[in-house]
């Protein structure tokens, strides 16, 4: 599974996307738009095109995108008829599933949304390397982590790992789903697990049988 960070303040409603939604979500302005929008809250097309480096009418092109597939939608009562604001739709997206990637279409669909999250990730790991420990105060350098930890397990094992991290992660996210404590600011939450390619197996596993139908 493959989930981006939830919208600030919303329900959570996690949504396994169709090879359809994957191809409306595949491109990198998009995927950072919906990275931008989950961690910082509603932005303007002008906001967001001044973020992200980009034209206005790039951004508010692919809001519309967006929009038309159930990604973003408008903030009600917010804004003028010049100035719309727009939020994410509520819940996390997953990706890459064995369904869709079973479609060349869904499979390359998937690749490109997974990369454009991986570079979003790095610069915001990046930016907290190069600028946290000196703009920050020691209460939230301290606070953080960058961990790397190796071991074997079997994929059973490791299955029941992320199952058990998500859940962990999860239930601080609807703990404090909404807040505005004072204090409090955005924070991202980065958690992967995954077998090394080239490492070595140890042999002897069977495939479990498949139950009747």
């Amino acid at each position: 599974m493959n989930k981006p960070i939830e919208p600030v303040g919303q329900e959570s409603r996690d949504r396994q996307l169709d090879v359809e939604s994957l191809r409306a979500l595949a491109h990198p302005l998009r995927v950072q738009i919906i990275d931008v929008l989950s961690l910082y809250g509603s932005f303007t097309a002008s906001g967001l095109a001044e973020r992200l480096g980009e034209s206005s009418g790039a951004t508010s092109y692919h809001l519309r995108q967006l929009e038309k597939h159930g990604f973003v939608r408008e903030v009600v009562d917010k804004g003028t008829g010049r100035e719309r604001w727009w939020e994410r739709v509520p819940g996390g997206i997953s990706v890459a599933s064995r369904e869709t990637d079973e479609t060349p279409a869904g499979k390359a669909a998937s690749r490109v949304i997974l990369r454009q999250w991986k570079v979003n990730r790095e610069n915001l790991l990046d930016e907290f390397m190069d600028r946290g420990y000196d703009e920050l105060p020691p209460r939230w350098t301290e606070s953080s982590a960058i961990s790397t930890m190796n071991t074997r397990l079997t994929s059973d094992q490791l299955h029941s790992l992320v199952e058990e991290v998500t859940t962990l992660i999860d239930s601080y996210l609807d703990r404090y789903r909404g807040s505005t404590e004072p204090g409090s600011r955005p924070i991202h939450i980065d958690f992967m697990a995954f077998p090394v390619i080239d490492g070595e197996e140890v042999p002897g596993w069977t495939e479990p049988e498949q139950a009747a139908p």
